[in-house]
């Protein structure tokens, strides 16, 4: 793999590159030429909207609980010929671990995290809760706060994973 600043260098450009070309980088691996062509998919996950999954591996998520199925096909289908549920497990989220998936896959996107709605669904106000280490990120120009969303710039972007750890 290459280093640090060179996967960096490669993700500045590749941005850059493809914003030229008329691409919206809307997530960290993400462009779309306009947005109504963004993975609808994709952003189930980002913002906790119940799915279902149907099939072999396929995942659910539902409020606070998260399921899958067998991997298996052979599982799967003795699953449902038994009259079973095809379940291979299931996880109940806390409302510490939902609020960090929310974080760190909201500051993986360019829309980025809605406060209030933050607050209202996760019970924490990040503007108080979090102001020092909020202020930092504006300051080393990682982050944006306008219009009640805090947002990644480019170059937060490139270190999404790092900025959920406030």
């Amino acid at each position: 793999m290459p280093g640090e600043d060179l996967q960096y260098e490669f993700f500045m450009k590749t941005s850059q590159f493809l914003v030229d070309a008329g691409y919206i980088h809307y997530e960290v691996s993400n462009f779309a030429r306009n947005m109504s062509l963004a993975s609808r998919h994709n952003q189930k996950y980002w913002n906790h909207t119940p799915y279902l999954g149907l099939g072999p591996a396929a995942h659910s998520f539902l409020g606070n609980k998260r399921w899958w199925n067998h991997r298996s096909l052979n599982r799967y289908q003795a699953s449902i010929k038994a009259g079973e549920t095809p379940v291979e497990e299931m996880e109940i989220l806390t409302m510490e671990q939902l609020r960090l998936e929310a974080l760190s896959l909201g500051l993986r996107t360019k829309e980025g995290i809605r406060l209030q709605d933050f607050a209202n669904q996760y019970h924490l106000d990040l503007l108080i809760e979090k102001k020092m280490i909020l202020a930092k990120l504006q300051e080393e120009g990682l982050i944006s706060i306008q219009d009640g969303c805090l947002h990644p710039t480019l170059t937060g972007l490139a270190v999404a994973d790092s900025l959920s750890l406030i």
